[in-house]
């Protein structure tokens, strides 16, 4: 992984996480225990502050970032797809951010909500807890039941297990 110290802040990863060689964190990035970080993600403190929680995945091709002492926060459990943008935003526990999905300024998406693949979370919107948004702008269409979050519970625990031991014991490098 390229980590890089920024006027004086370091990124602090928690215990049993993989990130990737190919991943980016700069500056004052906090990330939790059993996460997950996967390769091309840029996680960007440099003049803002990112904080995830724990059992998180950043997939692939992910860019983190929030403005001039400001802060991006991500709860625990939260999965979020390869290519996702997120801007100064604040994502609840056990969210699901969809590839390629963008959540921007101020934006505040609620616990065990869902955002679509695609969809674009405006400045300033709020995604109830629950709810599943899809478009651009996000607009609601369902709301997560049991069964949903009962499967969304079983992928994130492919994640966590990636991270803390998998990819450590079975990912070779091939020169």
């Amino acid at each position: 992984m390229t980590i890089y110290e920024f006027e004086g802040k370091r990124p602090k990863i928690g215990s049993n996480c993989y990130v990737y060689d190919e991943a980016t964190i700069i500056g004052d990035v906090t990330i939790g225990d059993e996460c997950y970080v996967g390769p091309g993600a840029v996680i960007r403190g440099d003049y803002g502050t990112v904080v995830i929680g724990n059992r998180t995945a950043v997939e692939e091709n992910c860019v983190l970032h929030a403005r001039p002492d400001e802060i991006l926060t991500i709860g625990n459990d939260v999965t979020i797809g390869h290519g996702v943008i997120l801007h100064n935003c604040t994502l609840d526990d056990f969210c699901i951010i969809g590839m390629g999905a963008i959540v921007s300024d101020y934006a505040k998406v609620g616990e065990w909500a869902v955002v679509g693949e695609g969809a674009v979370v405006k400045n300033k919107s709020i995604i109830e807890p629950g709810q599943i948004v899809v478009g651009i702008p996000a607009k609601q269409v369902a709301q997560v039941n049991d069964e949903y979050k009962k499967q969304w519970t079983h992928f994130k625990g492919i994640y966590v297990d990636l991270a803390r031991t998998r990819l450590k014991a079975g990912l070779k490098k091939i020169d």
